[in-house]
């Protein structure tokens, strides 16, 4: 059956969102599972390494192969992504590789000047550029980040690595950072979530109730955030919150409080500041629910005898339900992704996840550790999706 015309419409935004979306997000991704530094610049170290496991001895190959491989890899401009990739696994040990190479380079340069008879690259060589060089622990982060692809940033992304041996075990106490800051990143959109849910639903439930010109400025004072920048208005949040801000300023002269409160740089100040610029998204999906609930339903429940409280709890809110699914999931799922907001009036102890996805894209170039910490936080916004598509019977996304 030939598609509609209708059909063919969709085309150019089908093509736009695979193109400028779904292609640059699926690049992204592959970074958090391939390895290609240290196969491109250490490939005769790899082949030499080859049925060798960590519980034996470094074969003596493997030294005169590492040391030909890091000379041409550092003339080649590839060294440097290599040792960086090791120093995630190793630590220190990137600088310690740099200069490895550089006395191995000159080392060769004596040799075909005939100012030595030449050099034995061995143990005892990497040894004094860093003892870890010629370790068993090093050759096997080597053998581990041979690639074409490997877990080793899945696994640092939740907190556990491979030991020499190559199996899974969890990462020193001290190197312990992800799965505290996922579970700090979905509290605070949890509490975000609910903080718009209280706020907002009376509001939805008034601008049903409310007509004419009344109806007209509540809905755009609900649509007032939409039209100021994100920047701007956690910007303003900073301004109201500090010690000597306006919020500050009216509680101490109503005595209300002697000391001015801590209500930014912490926990108070982002879930204040996201609760503002996310409570529409839960006011929206709420109210196009509830003014399609006819009123007599409520009015033929008092008829027969219910209380207005067990008219509300057993009529209305079920009717309402898929709003409230609706925008909790829409709210959640925002919150889950914040930056901006919560780097500006969150204190260290505060940053989600996306900040360091942001740290580690921006600052540092680890792009695999991004990816790897990306894909952790996509993933469990798909969990939590299904569970809710699930707990309300497919009707999380139907507005009515």
């Amino acid at each position: 059956m030939a598609a509609s015309p209708q059909r063919w419409l969709t085309l150019p935004l089908a093509a736009f969102l695979f193109a400028c979306f779904a292609l640059p997000l699926a690049w992204m991704f592959s970074l958090a599972v391939r390895e290609a530094e240290v196969p491109r610049a250490l490939p005769r170290t790899l082949a030499a390494l080859q049925g060798w496991s960590a519980a034996q001895p470094v074969p003596s190959p493997v030294f005169a192969a590492l040391a030909q491989d890091i000379v041409e890899a550092r003339a080649a401009g590839t060294l440097a992504d290599a040792a960086r990739r090791l120093n995630y696994a190793t630590n220190g040990v990137r600088s310690s590789l740099m200069r490895a190479a550089r006395e191995a380079e000159a080392a060769l340069a004596r040799s075909a000047d005939g100012a030595s008879s030449g050099t034995a690259f061995d143990d005892a060589f990497f040894a004094a550029a860093d003892p870890m060089l010629a370790s068993p622990a090093f050759f096997a982060a080597v053998q581990q980040a041979a690639g074409p692809v490997s877990a080793f940033y899945l696994l640092a992304a939740l907190d556990l690595e491979r030991d020499e041996r190559g199996a899974v075990v969890m990462a020193p106490a001290d190197q312990r950072v992800y799965l505290d800051v996922l579970g700090r990143t979905l509290g605070i959109s949890a509490a975000v979530t609910v903080l718009c849910l209280v706020l907002g639903f009376p509001v939805a439930v008034l601008l049903t109730q409310v007509q004419g010109r009344a109806a007209e400025w509540l809905m755009a004072l609900v649509m007032l955030p939409f039209w100021t920048s994100l920047l701007v208005r956690t910007a303003a949040w900073v301004v109201l919150l500090q010690r000597e801000g306006l919020i500050n300023s009216l509680l101490v002269r109503l005595g209300l409080v002697t000391e001015p409160l801590a209500l930014i740089y912490n926990r108070t100040g982002v879930l204040v500041a996201m609760t503002h610029v996310l409570l529409p998204f839960m006011i929206l999906p709420v109210y196009a629910v509830l003014k399609d609930i006819p009123p007599n339903y409520l009015r033929a429940a008092a008829s027969l005898g219910a209380p207005p409280l067990s008219a509300f709890w057993r009529v209305y809110l079920p009717l309402a339900a898929p709003g409230v699914a609706g925008g909790a999931l829409m709210v959640f799922i925002l919150a889950l992704g914040y930056y901006i907001t919560p780097a500006l009036v969150g204190g260290g102890g505060d940053q989600m996840l996306s900040y360091f996805i942001a740290r580690y894209t921006a600052e540092t170039g680890n792009w695999g550790l991004a990816a790897a910490l990306g894909l952790v936080l996509l993933a469990a916004t798909y969990a939590l999706y299904a569970l809710a598509q699930r707990l309300s019977g497919g009707r999380a996304l139907r507005l009515g």
